[in-house]
Order: C-alpha cells, then structure tokens, then sequence
C-alpha cells in the first residue's frame, strides 16, 4: 500500500517537472509564486495589475465518475478541466492549482501514477502550476477537490449578472454530448469507435479557455458561465443573476450529427440531454444581437469553440423553450445533487 509521503513526493516531482518545462504557450509567472510544495501554505506574490479568481470542485467516485470505465488518465485530466472551465467562464486565464486526492488504499501503483500524469499533463497544458494540496485515505473511494487560481484584468472579468434585455443568448459549442456519452459508457459502449467523440465529451472535457478570454477582452459577452448542470439550469442562475428571462428556440440547440442516433439507441429524447444533461462545459454568455457577426468571426480564429445563438434575454422571468409552437418553462430542469439520482 502506498505510503502518503510516497504520494506527496510522487505529486511533487511532477510538479517540478512541470515547473521546469512550461508550454510555450505559457505566460512567465515565477515571480508570483514565492513556496510552492513543501510548506504549510503556497506563498504568491500577487500582481497589482490583475484580479485573482479562485473556484473549487470535487469530483467523488460513484457520483461524478465510475471507475469501470473512467481510464484514471481522463479522470486526471478531467478533473483540472471543470475547475479550469470556472476560470474560462470569468474571462480568466489559470495559474495556480491545488489538488486535495483521497484514494482508498485498494488503487494499484500504476492506476496512481495514470492519474497524476493525467492531471499534472493537464495542468501543463494551460500553462499553470501545481502548488500543493492535501491527501488523505477515503475508505469510500477515490476523491479529487481541486481548486484553481487565476487571473484576469479589472476591466474584463465577465460576470453572470451583466445580461441585458434583448442580449443574443449563446453556447460555445454542442450540447448534451457528456450526457449521451455517459449513457453510452453505462452500457458497455463507451469503447466503441462509433460512439468515440460522445464517450470522450464525458471522459475528457476540454474547458474553453481561448474563447472565454477572447470575449472578454474584446468585451462582446455581457453574462457568462459554463454550463456545468446542463443549459436548463445553468441560464436559470445566470438569468436569477441579472433579474431577467430567457427564450430558447428548440431548433437552434446544436446537437451534431451522432446525439440523435445514440438518443434512438438508448431511447432518450436528444432534446432531454440538450436542454438537462449537465457536464458539457461549454461556455454559455450573452451578447448584444449587433455583435452577433463578430462573434461567428471571431469564432473562426478559435479551433476549439463553435459559437451558437440559441436565443435571447427577456424581462419576463424564467427560462423558457420555443418548439414547434408551444412554449414551456424548463428553468433550474437540470442536474441537482440533491435532486437527481
């Protein structure tokens, strides 16, 4: 079994390793972090130019993921990814990462060392740095709360309660495909080829960092969020923010091609897991219906990020959904942990 000193030491050396070689994409942050691993706190010089976001989430086997299916690198990798996804939301970019790992002592060597290169791969990609956390034994299983700093300018931090009547409501890209994936991973199809792009959206997010800064710098989004709940739920908050109300055309949702066929398979409305599927960490953010062009232009230049306008802003409150004719209140129709089985 695996000792906790042999964890923390196994945790910093990939953390060293990462402080070493950062992406060249990254920002040179050195100056800001004074004691990283190794002390009773991170010690960071913060920069007078700049906000410090913060945001924190906990993923818990047997809620957020199965083991029996969930590879423990994705599980890495997907753990840095919803915090990340925070940070994106805000306008920020990430810096600093803490990781609190409960495993229950029945993991393998090899299974712990997928997870941390999962993990500390991913924070590498973002150009950020592990600086500590906690570990400890869970008898119950395997437990990752991980907890991101990041930063971004005064002037562009994009809040949930900017929207604005009127606004162009919009997600950064398709809708439901975690929760089909998930669906297809309970059945035993999460390794079929066929079904590969829905079971990865479960398995291995990607947060969209790029896009959240570019709307925010070029101030073209009014409210943002990430859609972590599911579309029904998350615009309710981001509605409740503002004190407004939604309107969504049903036939605007992007869904792609493969969310209907495997919502035929599993017998699953796709518009179920458009609208209340949760875990799609796309950004969700409105802006003024002029800006709609420089938004798809701006779309263009990002590979990762397919913007689409799927409604409007109202002052009626509620979320409401237009199909074929007939309006119905979906607000807060998402997941709920202590609503949902």
């Amino acid at each position: 079994m695996v000792s906790e000193r042999d964890l923390i030491a196994a945790i910093a050396r990939r953390a060293a390793a990462a402080k070493a070689a950062p992406p060249a994409t990254a920002s040179p942050r050195g100056s800001q972090l004074l004691q990283g691993i190794g002390d009773d706190c991170a010690v960071l010089r913060p920069d007078p130019a700049a906000l410090t976001l913060l945001t924190t989430d906990t993923l818990v086997e047997g809620v957020h993921f199965d083991l029996s299916w969930h590879p423990p690198h994705l599980l890495g990798r997907k753990a840095v990814a919803v915090n990340v996804s925070d940070i994106a939301a805000m306008g920020g970019l990430p810096r600093f990462v803490l990781l609190s790992l409960g495993l229950s002592g029945r993991e393998s060597e090899e299974w712990r060392s997928r997870l941390l290169d999962g993990f500390t791969e991913a924070v590498a990609e973002h150009g950020a740095t592990l600086i500590g956390g906690d570990t400890v034994r869970n008898p119950a299983g395997v437990m990752l709360s991980v907890t991101v700093l990041g930063e971004a300018a005064p002037p562009e931090v994009c809040l949930r309660s900017g929207g604005r009547v009127g606004d162009s409501i919009w997600v950064g890209g398709e809708l439901g495909l975690a929760a089909a994936g998930l669906e297809l991973c309970r059945r035993g199809l999460g390794d079929d080829p066929a079904w590969q792009p829905l079971a990865r959206a479960h398995l291995d997010p990607r947060a969209q960092v790029e896009l959240g800064r570019a709307l925010a710098s070029r101030r073209l989004a009014h409210a943002m969020m990430d859609l972590s709940d599911g579309l029904a739920t998350d615009l309710a908050h981001l509605c409740a923010a503002g004190g407004l109300g939604a309107e969504v055309e049903a036939d605007l949702l992007p869904m792609g091609e493969l969310l209907p066929r495997a919502a035929d398979l599993c017998r699953v409305d796709p518009l179920t897991w458009a609208t209340s599927g949760g875990e799609d960490y796309q950004l969700l953010f409105t802006s003024s219906p002029e800006n709609d062009p420089a938004v798809l232009t701006l779309a263009q230049a990002i590979a990762a990020a397919r913007p689409r306008r799927i409604g409007r802003l109202i002052s009626e409150p509620g979320v409401f959904l237009n199909q074929e004719g007939h309006r119905r209140e979906i607000g807060f129709g998402g997941y709920d942990h202590f609503r949902t089985t």
